[in-house]
């Protein structure tokens, strides 16, 4: 019986050892793996390394982080048109037909220069009037200077002095009343002196600016009613949206509006607030506010549709932004992704405010004018945890 109990001592004491020894490889092996981890996790806070070939896939673009008006604010939807004080539509003052076009479309013209040679013979009648009553003043001028000459002689009586000038200021009227009469026309007595004769006039731009548009047809009868040309100058443009009455009456002028177009997306412009309209419409509850842009590389144009962040109230303090797109969630938070070179971005964590229309208010972690990525950071937010999850996947 002995030499079992030795040998059943012997097995127990040998587990023993067994069971001492793993506990402590194993706080050995949690602490290197512990180790790993933490190191792994610091690198994946700070940089996200993309490979080239799939960079190229990724099709990143990037934005600048902005500063925008803050405090309150309304969004309102509106149509681009032209600068109204520096627009114009130029029609014929009289019905005429088109004889030669002088400027096309999209043409850069300056005040006063020819647009289109128009010829009418109701022109050609009152040009013709007022040149027959010239030449009879001046006929009758002249009688009535020889007769007063004649007359200082005692040669003609006085009274052939006095009914010589009588029909000299008569003649006179009527050039008046024939100069009036081509003025009634709409057309200036020098002007209905064309290089087309008695009845050719020219019609010449009231402004500087670009041609909008051309209705002007070789050959066409033209009409008062109707405009040949639109001309206006396109640097500057008006922008009229339609706030509703209780926000509008909170709209200041000269306050800076953001204005988005669906045309041009992810850039923003800036507009002034020009006017605030005097009277709401009945039937929408709205009152019109025009907002003034620059247009200085002339990438707008009128007719197009935007989208207008009004602040409300005093001019406040302004609000830092960014495009939705470019925040991203993950489990601890929200993210941006910030170029530091060729495949690599930095993982900067931020603070997420108010969501702006199409952008998102950052209330910490970026600066204006820092580039994010705004196309492309989903993927790479994809990319952070599919590297996660491998990353784990590994240590098990």
């Amino acid at each position: 019986m002995k030499p079992h109990y030795v040998l059943l001592a012997f097995l127990l004491g040998l587990c023993a050892c067994k069971r001492e020894a793993p506990p402590h490889e194993e706080e050995q092996a949690h602490e290197r793996e512990s180790g790993a981890h933490a190191h792994g996790e610091d690198e994946g806070e700070t940089v996200v390394h993309i490979d080239p070939e799939m960079l190229r896939d990724l099709r990143v673009t990037t934005a600048p982080v902005q500063q925008r008006p803050g405090g309150e604010g309304v969004t309102a939807l509106g149509e681009l048109g032209v600068n109204e004080d520096a627009y114009a539509e130029v029609a014929s003052p009289i019905p005429a037909r088109v004889l030669a076009l002088r400027a096309t479309a999209g043409q850069q013209v300056k005040k006063g220069q020819p647009l289109v040679e128009l010829q009418s013979p109701e022109l050609g009648k009152a040009r013709a009037a007022l040149q027959s009553a010239q030449a009879r003043a001046d006929a009758a001028r002249q009688a009535a200077e020889r007769k007063r000459t004649l007359g200082a002689e005692r040669i003609v009586a006085q009274k052939d002095v006095q009914a010589a000038e009588a029909e000299a200021a008569t003649a006179e009227a009527d050039v008046a009343a024939a100069r009036s009469e081509l003025q009634a026309l709409g057309v200036d007595a020098q002007e209905a002196a064309g290089a087309r004769g008695t009845a050719g006039f020219t019609l010449r731009s009231p402004v500087d600016g670009t041609v909008i548009e051309r209705h002007a047809v070789m050959g066409q009868m033209a009409e008062p009613s109707q405009s040949l040309f639109h001309v206006g100058d396109l640097s500057r443009l008006w922008l009229t949206v339609h706030a509703f009455e209780r926000d509008a009456v909170r709209i200041q002028p000269g306050a800076l509006a953001r204005i988005t177009f669906a045309a041009i997306p992810g850039k923003d412009f800036t507009a002034k607030v020009g006017f605030v309209g005097q009277r709401v419409d009945a039937a929408s509850r709205t009152i019109p506010v025009r907002l003034e842009l620059d247009n200085p590389d002339g990438v707008l144009r009128p007719g197009m549709s935007a989208s207008a962040f009004l602040p409300l109230g005093e001019r406040g303090a302004t609000v830092t932004t960014v495009p939705a797109a470019a925040l991203q969630r993950l489990e601890n938070g929200w993210f941006a992704f910030i170029p530091k070179g060729e495949g690599a971005f930095e993982r900067r964590q931020v603070g997420r405010g108010r969501t702006l229309g199409g952008d998102v208010e950052v209330l910490s972690g970026l600066e204006a004018g820092e580039q994010v990525v705004v196309d492309g950071a989903f993927l790479l937010r994809a990319e952070v945890e599919k590297s996660r999850g491998g990353g784990e996947h590994h240590e098990h």
